[in-house]
């Protein structure tokens, strides 16, 4: 069977971070992917050819089944073919992956890290730090409304608190802080010319790797003298558990060592800024909406839910087949590489009734933006209690909410979201 290719506007487009920041028109696309290519190889001249998965179904069939879907072959992340062979040729046994954490891990290695923190991040033990995340998060609301009625949601307020809740978990000092967001910035906002290491525009592979091979070993000597310290010096936090953890019977490796606190410190904010931003949006620009759930007494979870569908931070995760399996009535062989577009199924028709509509009341929010299957996001209870708490403290404090300027997107093909968000609003 001959393999359907995309028209070269979509391939282009899927790849491209500037496409993600734009965002309207990246969704006109993808809506006609779904409807006329929903399982089609991309083929871009900078880029190994990849299956682009737009379905909903289809990407949740790949995601639940990881004997055949791997992780650990090939980037996790879209890289283009110049990148990956550098990062080949700059890791051990030419993996090519610069960070090796759960995200990058398969079985039986993938489970064995993650039973290690896994405990923490559910729910019945996240009720033991709500009251901390709830101290967190009214100081977060009594910043915000120092600010003069007027902010930066995304940047003043968005970026910080749930920052501070995951450094408060993991055991990273309040003062080290602005040194974490800073070096998350600059390694899920690579792409963006305002967030990169090097404040510029990227015009080369060999320039991206450098900046993530100076941000990642930041991130490194960080963490090593964070581990010496908790070795020496346990506590009850996250950072001592990662520290003093064994696996088959040893200390857990540097790399992978250095990939578990990378993957809880960064993945931990960053996601649940973005769809945090993302609600405080479409609450501004609806006023109707603001004024129902301003209301103390009204459930937030919908909210919630809706906003991270809406927002999809994690905009996308690669995997690799490890044998030939029909998919969506495609056969992907053995070896082929694909693109699971969670942006496209979080706005599947199939799925979602009026997808391009922000609806806190859908009856069965299906979204997938916490991933699904082995591979689901560790802390998708904390994201969720993080925002729902935010959203009980800030939204009854306010009296009217609207925007006070355009937003604007992180250019990301990986993690996106707003790196803007301008705001007027009047204490109540």
């Amino acid at each position: 069977m001959t393999k359907p290719i995309l028209p070269g506007e979509v391939a282009a487009a899927v790849i491209d971070p500037t496409a993600y920041a734009a965002w309207e028109p990246l969704h006109e696309q993808l809506a006609w992917a779904r409807a006329n290519a929903p399982l089609a190889v991309a083929e871009n001249p900078t880029h190994d050819p990849f299956w682009l998965v737009t379905r909903h179904a289809d990407i949740m069939a790949i995601s639940r089944d990881p004997q055949r879907f791997a992780n650990g072959i090939r980037p996790t992340v879209l890289t283009d073919r110049n990148g990956e062979a550098l990062a080949r040729a700059a890791t051990p046994g030419g993996d090519g992956h610069l960070i090796r954490s759960l995200v990058q891990m398969d079985a039986p290695d993938h489970m064995k890290y993650r039973l290690l923190t896994q405990g923490w991040f559910m729910p019945k033990n996240l009720r033991i730090v709500e009251d901390r995340i709830r101290s967190l998060a009214r100081e977060t609301v009594d910043h915000m409304l120092s600010l003069g009625g007027t902010c930066d949601f995304a940047r003043d307020v968005a970026a910080h608190y749930p920052l501070r809740v995951i450094m408060d978990i993991l055991g990273v000092p309040a003062e080290d802080e602005p040194r974490m967001l800073m070096l998350t910035q600059q390694l899920f906002g690579s792409t963006d010319p305002e967030l990169n290491r090097g404040r510029e525009a990227i015009k080369s592979t060999e320039q991206a790797i450098a900046m993530l091979h100076y941000v990642i070993a930041d991130f490194e000597n960080y963490f090593r003298e964070l581990t010496a310290d908790r070795r020496a010096n346990p506590r009850e936090d996250i950072a001592t558990v990662i520290a003093n953890a064994t696996i088959d019977g040893g200390q857990i490796p540097d790399r992978e060592l250095a990939g578990y606190y990378m993957i809880v410190a960064t993945a931990g904010h960053d996601t649940t800024s973005a769809s945090t931003a993302g609600a405080m949006m479409e609450l501004a620009k609806n006023p109707a909406l603001f004024a129902r759930f301003r209301d103390a007494a009204t459930d937030k979870a919908g909210l919630i839910e809706e906003a991270i569908r809406w927002s999809t931070p994690v905009q996308h995760f690669m995997r690799s087949a490890k044998e030939d399996v029909e998919v969506g009535g495609q056969t992907i062989h053995e070896g082929d590489w694909l693109m699971l577009n969670y942006v496209s199924a979080n706005r599947d028709e199939a799925m979602f009734a009026d997808p391009f509509a922000f609806d806190p009341d859908r009856a069965k929010n299906q979204q997938i933006a916490f991933g699904f299957g082995a591979h689901v996001c560790l802390g998708q209870h904390l994201a969720r209690m993080e925002m729902r708490i935010l959203m009980e403290e800030l939204l009854p404090r306010l009296k009217s909410l609207e925007l006070a300027g355009e937003p604007a997107r992180v250019e990301s093909v990986f993690v996106g979201g707003l790196k803007r968000l301008p705001i007027r609003f009047e204490a109540a």
